[in-house]
């Protein structure tokens, strides 16, 4: 019979600050079991407005039953009179997850929103340490 080697929550903790923390990300722990992470993944601004949006996730382990519950979010956030941009986005859903690939063009700068990408790091991440990993829908 295999055995599977569960890593300690405080290996898992620093695996997903690593994750969070990629890609130019930001990370935090708000509380000892939880970490959070930030992507700035579009941003376009000119001299009567911007855009910006950002992914963002919140993971909060439990070791009692050595899960990992998971939540994702995109923001959007405008002012003024954004730039004129062209946006391409693809969105796939099997269930409740949803992934979606959102590309912003414009003169006024522009980006590449993958979103879903965290989760699909973390789940592997989860996975490798032998924990569980449970997808939070709000």
């Amino acid at each position: 019979m295999a055995t599977v080697n569960v890593l300690f929550e405080a290996d898992l903790l620093a695996r997903l600050t690593s994750i969070a923390s990629s890609h130019d990300g930001t990370s935090s722990m708000p509380d000892d079991h939880t970490v959070r992470g930030t992507l700035t993944a579009i941003n376009a601004k000119w001299l009567l407005g911007g855009r910006k949006v950002t992914s963002n996730f919140t993971c909060r382990l439990d070791p009692a039953t050595h899960e990992a519950h998971f939540r994702e979010s995109a923001v959007e956030s405008l002012w003024g009179l954004p730039p004129p941009t062209l946006t391409v986005q693809t969105t796939s859903q099997y269930g409740t997850r949803v992934n979606a690939t959102r590309v912003d063009k414009g003169m006024g700068g522009g980006g590449r929103l993958e979103f879903g990408k965290f989760r699909k790091e973390v789940k592997q991440a989860v996975k490798d340490a032998g924990w569980q990993f449970v997808f939070e829908v709000v």
